[in-house]
């Protein structure tokens, strides 16, 4: 399988840039309108509604919308840790507690991203969730997700599976971006189930 690696990485890096321009020609209020509607698809789910620990990511951009999300599990006093990228890509955690407890950081010339301003749990911390959230440009039937392209999540996946740790594996995304077909590489992992705004769809 794996000498289909470099054409998957091609095919992979074609989609991501279809599905970001895509992503970029939304409204401000279509952006707003999606994340009120997948807080509310996410925070019905049975795996989400009884979780202590839920390992998520704040939203940038046109991406899925994650804030309501964020504001909604604090409320019902579930732990909420977001990741703070480290130099080589790997992430690292800290706890959400609110508007105030983020910080924007740039990373080089590629993005600025708003992560945990407090005390850093390390790279472990994330085998504590019991609903892990992962964020994609899309998803196929198999439940394959396609990434940013930067590996971090790959590693997290490897870092719970290392543990035996069985967190719910979701991605948020738009309707639009459920698919066919994304292609795959032999380190990728398929995702328990995807929350649009019309919808949850499980894969397993």
């Amino acid at each position: 399988m794996s000498h289909n690696a470099p054409a998957a990485g091609s095919d992979k890096r074609s989609l991501r840039r279809g599905f970001l321009a895509a992503r970029n020609a939304l409204t401000t209020d279509a952006v707003r309108k999606a994340a009120d509607a997948l807080a509310g698809r996410a925070l019905s789910m049975p795996e989400v509604a009884g979780a202590h620990a839920v390992a998520a990511y704040v939203s940038v951009g046109a991406e899925p919308g994650t804030r309501a999300l964020l504001d909604a599990l604090r409320a019902r006093g579930v732990r909420v840790l977001l990741p703070a990228l480290l130099p080589d890509n790997d992430l690292d955690w800290g706890e959400y507690t609110g508007e105030g407890s983020l910080t924007r950081v740039r990373h080089g010339g590629r993005m600025t991203l708003s992560e945990p301003a407090g005390e850093r749990l390390g790279p472990d911390a994330v085998t504590e969730a019991d609903v892990v959230l992962l964020p994609g440009l899309a998803v196929d039937g198999r439940g394959m997700r396609l990434g940013r392209g930067g590996g971090s999540y790959d590693r997290v996946l490897a870092r719970l599976e290392r543990a035996g740790a069985r967190p719910a594996l979701l991605v948020l995304l738009y309707d639009a971006e459920v698919v066919a077909h994304v292609p795959e590489e032999p380190h990728d992992r398929p995702v328990d189930a995807v929350v649009t705004p019309s919808g949850v769809r499980r894969f397993r």
